[in-house]
């Protein structure tokens, strides 16, 4: 447990040189905090209709107005962020899980290389969002089949990060003398490689998880992501288009909780990975 006693000291050494890394973990925490707490934090129930308070304004019974149908903003904000961070961290986790052990399989084992690498650089020859639309159009419009179709994209990414990693761990002395030493491959591959590997996919994880929120926030926005009335950022941008002369907040709460999202975890993820490369740190 030392590193348990020793990371309230890290935690401040980190704040210190990375000042904007933690503002964004800040700003992570507190999305993470409100995805937590929806149920409790939240003052009404986000899909409760009043249509005679439809694009009322910010006012002290709803803080943040309601949209056209007279939900209110807050409400819907707070349990959008639960469905964006659900969906990215799920799809992330997921895309993590499969490409990390296709990428591990593929450096280990030679002769699986040319066939994984190969399919791998096929499915990342295709831009992200088609990749997404694709899959949606095949599977259907779900939740699920989101989380399924931004992970099948992020499969690579992890893929190629850990097979450049395995390719020079396993050559190194501590693996040759496991592999001496009669370890099978399989605990060779999990307790040796890969808690070797485990920082830089943290940080990968921590750069990726942006580009999935927007992604499920473009899928949404285009009518195949969430379906309604399920709150979630990119649907609420999407419903608020025709709105947004007449009732600019019914845009800009969205908007403004979206763009807040992104820019923690890109500066988290920024700081994280200068904090863990050697090349790099200030420590």
């Amino acid at each position: 447990m030392k590193w348990f006693r020793t990371l309230p000291n890290n935690l401040w050494a980190f704040a210190r040189d990375y000042k904007l890394a933690a503002v964004g973990g800040a700003l992570v925490l507190l999305f993470v905090g409100v995805a937590a707490l929806a149920p409790q934090l939240a003052p009404y129930d986000p899909d409760t209709v009043s249509l005679r308070e439809s694009l009322a304004r910010p006012g002290p019974r709803h803080w943040l107005g309601q949209d056209n149908q007279g939900r209110d903003l807050l409400s819907r904000v707070i349990f959008g962020a639960r469905m964006s961070l659900y969906i990215s961290v799920s799809s992330i986790g997921t895309g993590a899980l499969f490409g990390v052990a296709l990428g591990m399989l593929a450096a280990y084992y030679r002769r699986l290389d040319m066939a994984i690498m190969r399919l791998m650089d096929v499915v990342l020859a295709f831009p992200g969002i088609i990749v997404a639309l694709t899959t949606i159009a095949i599977l259907g419009r779900s939740i699920t089949n989101v989380i399924i179709a931004i992970g099948i994209y992020h499969i690579p990414q992890f893929a190629r990060l850990a097979h450049g990693l395995t390719l020079t761990i396993k050559e190194t002395v501590f693996v040759e003398g496991a592999r001496a030493s009669g370890e099978s491959d399989a605990a060779i591959l999990t307790r040796y490689i890969l808690p070797n590997c485990l920082a830089p996919i943290i940080v990968q994880t921590s750069l990726l998880i942006p580009g999935a929120i927007m992604t499920a926030a473009t899928l949404s926005f285009l009518g195949l992501g969430v379906p309604p009335p399920t709150a979630e950022w990119g649907s609420m941008l999407q419903n608020s288009l025709q709105w947004a002369q007449l009732a600019p907040h019914v845009m800009i709460v969205p908007g403004l909780a979206l763009m807040l999202a992104v820019f923690g975890f890109n500066v988290l993820g920024d700081g994280l990975r200068d904090a863990m490369d050697p090349r790099l740190k200030k420590r």
